[in-house]
């Protein structure tokens, strides 16, 4: 039984940064999912796969795990660089580079 710990990163379909703050504990696949031959549907009788829990910071997902005896590992986000013009330094006066259309 191991587990991946991790920030979910922002969704590609808003431009806030909701539900990105907090860290989750997820289950890694113990068994492959099969295909239903009559339905089509994907199934797992791994029921861990549907658990996911959510903590305020790593610490308490990594202690939870030590505690439980899971083992883990932890997946650092990934921080956006900042950018480096807005979208009014394009119309200034005292622009480094030349507007050009």
């Amino acid at each position: 039984m191991t587990a991946k710990i991790y920030r979910p990163a922002k969704t590609a379909m808003q431009s806030g940064k909701a539900k990105t703050q907090r860290w989750v504990l997820e289950f890694d696949p113990e068994r492959p999912r099969t295909i239903d031959p009559i339905m089509g549907y994907t199934s797992s009788g791994d029921m861990r796969q549907q658990v996911k829990l959510f903590f305020d910071t790593r610490e308490l997902a990594v202690a939870y795990a030590e505690r439980n005896g899971i083992a883990y590992r932890v997946i650092e986000p990934h921080e956006p660089t900042p950018k480096k013009l807005a979208y009014p330094d394009n119309f200034r006066f005292n622009r480094i580079q030349p507007w050009t259309h």
